[in-house]
């Protein structure tokens, strides 16, 4: 059987964790942050785990992970 193809995109946003959930990076940290808070902007830099509803279509993205 072949290799199966991971979802470069899915590679490059999502890390798997030690008990196999994904972590992610939050969102809104492009640009436009002026008129954000500094107390928001640094909540903003912390990693999230990926909702629980989520984990399975992730988990087909990203076969080896």
């Amino acid at each position: 059987m072949p290799k199966m193809k991971t979802r470069r995109s899915a590679a490059k946003r999502f890390k798997a964790t030690g008990s196999g959930r994904f972590k992610r990076m939050k969102a809104f940290k492009g640009h436009i942050l002026t008129k954000m808070s500094s107390k928001r902007k640094r909540q903003l830099r912390r990693a999230a785990l990926v909702a629980p509803s989520d984990q399975k279509s992730i988990k087909q993205q990203l076969p080896y992970a």
